[in-house]
């Protein structure tokens, strides 16, 4: 064995590595089961008010349209650990904070979404600030 094949370093994920992996992966298929829904509110799958698009308001229209297109763009950034994927996500989950949270008079008020969105984001961040720590070089 020579003496540079023997310096070689492998490199393998870490643990929480691996863990914020699948957890990218399920964010994802959250993100595709929340798209197919707008899709189908959009087609009119379902009836009752609001749930076909030539019913729906203009405000409705824009927010459905835009979350339908963005939600599955997003389940696929995450699942191939796409960089741009929790971006994407991200406007997604503001998206439908401003919806819910600032304007419930046009778009209902719906606590459960808000919450998943502000926990998936903390636990996003955590998972980010503990592989940031776990590959900072250690201090002497």
């Amino acid at each position: 064995m020579s003496e540079v094949t023997s310096r070689r370093i492998v490199l393998q994920p870490s643990g929480v590595e691996i863990i914020f992996a699948w957890f990218q992966r399920v964010i994802a298929g959250y993100c595709l089961l929340f798209g197919i829904l707008y899709w189908i509110r959009l087609i009119g799958f379902y009836p009752g008010a609001l749930w076909r698009f030539d019913l729906m308001p203009v405000h409705w229209q824009v927010a459905a349209v835009m979350l339908a297109v963005f939600f599955p763009f997003a389940a696929a950034g995450l699942w191939m650990l796409a960089s741009w994927g929790p971006v994407i996500w991200f406007i997604c989950a503001v998206t439908e904070t401003i919806m819910y949270a600032g304007f419930p008079d046009l778009f209902g008020h719906r606590p459960l979404i808000l919450f998943s969105h502000a926990a998936v984001a903390l636990l996003y961040i955590v998972f980010r600030v503990v592989i940031w720590m776990q590959k900072r070089p250690a201090r002497a």
